[in-house]
């Protein structure tokens, strides 16, 4: 364990206002596997986590005492879009700028590469199939994955312009595919290709049977991660462009948005992945606002804080997985993390 590794957790922690004094304090080491650890560097954490911070009592439902926050991996340069595959036991996430997807195996914590080049896929989900649904930047489409691994072109266009880079995916019961189209994959090259934007930033709706996609909304400045409440009756949407903030909307009919309200201001930073737990409580993916701020912000159904999963890097995406789903995984900026919590995520299908 390198001695940077270790200034970095400590000032970490005191952030959070714990003693830098103790020895315990140690780097989260970066492992493709935990057995992989050598004996004499394998780190330890003195239970409660201080990274898991309870700021409203009904989190005290869902924060587990003997459990920490783990690096699974590291390696990327921008981790986006895990999603949870249970059936084969492993997780899927986006590598951006590396133009690749990365496969993280639960049995053994061995990553691979699952699919590069990716088209510099960003979000990801799955239809009420079972199958991959992504985000394409490169290709400025929606696309998904058949069970023999050939793809299919759910839709690139709308109103005849392409979409500027499709974001984030979500799937409603009845199979209709929404996503969003901020178009941070045309704005630099490092992401995608750089290029104009020929629609407005808007969050679309695409039939899976005629492939139609039809506008929502194209009300906020960058609709980012989105999630619907367990009751589906509910869309989440995370604007990172300014004021920065969590929106709410009523969902009527399964096909329309109305009554608009904030639900979360994120000052100083901003929320990017969104999930909703079976209690209907927001899971936020943070970044941008430093230590302290950094990682996962968890709101109850009224909007109120009620705690938070400190990480010491942005936190872009996340999502439920585990057999029982109740381990959170976290894609942040260079690292995969996960942590078990007494929460369950919605089931996707």
């Amino acid at each position: 364990m390198n001695k940077s590794k270790q200034l970095s957790r400590r000032t970490f922690l005191c952030s959070l206002g714990v003693s830098a004094a103790l020895p315990w304090l140690e780097a989260i080491a970066p492992l493709t596997a935990w057995a992989d650890i050598p004996s004499n560097e394998a780190t330890i954490t003195r239970y409660p986590d201080p990274a898991i911070e309870r700021l409203d009592s009904r989190f005290d439902k869902y924060k587990i005492g003997n459990t920490v926050v783990e690096r699974l991996w590291t390696g990327a340069r921008w981790c986006e879009g895990p999603v949870w595959f249970g059936d084969g036991g492993y997780l899927l996430w986006s590598d951006i700028p590396n133009n690749r997807m990365l496969k993280w195996q639960e049995a053994t914590g061995a990553v691979s590469v699952y699919r590069k080049p990716s088209n510099y896929t960003n979000g990801h989900t799955r239809d009420r199939q079972g199958r991959l649904i992504s985000c394409e930047h490169g290709t400025r489409r929606v696309t998904r994955t058949e069970y023999d691994g050939t793809i299919t072109v759910l839709s690139d266009n709308f109103d005849r312009k392409r979409f500027n880079a499709p974001n984030d995916v979500v799937v409603h019961p009845d199979g209709h595919i929404w996503f969003t189209d901020p178009g941070y994959g045309i704005l630099f090259n490092y992401e995608g290709h750089k290029a104009k934007f020929e629609l407005p930033t808007s969050v679309y709706r695409i039939n899976p049977d005629t492939r139609e996609a039809t506008v929502v909304t194209d009300e906020l400045d960058r609709p980012n991660g989105l999630c619907f409440s367990p009751d589906y009756n509910k869309l989440y949407l995370a604007d990172t462009g300014p004021p920065k903030h969590i929106v709410v909307y009523d969902v009527v009919n399964g096909e329309r948005l109305n009554n608009k309200q904030v639900f979360a201001d994120m000052a100083p930073g901003a929320a990017d992945g969104l999930r909703c737990d079976i209690d209907g409580n927001l899971w936020a993916s943070a970044g941008w606002g430093g230590e302290g701020y950094d990682g996962v912000h968890i709101f109850a159904p009224d909007g109120t804080l009620i705690g938070k999963i400190h990480l010491p890097e942005i936190c872009a995406n996340l999502c439920f997985g585990g057999v029982k789903r109740n381990r959170l995984f976290m894609a942040a900026s260079q690292s995969l993390y996960s942590v078990y919590v007494e929460a369950q995520g919605v089931p996707l299908f």
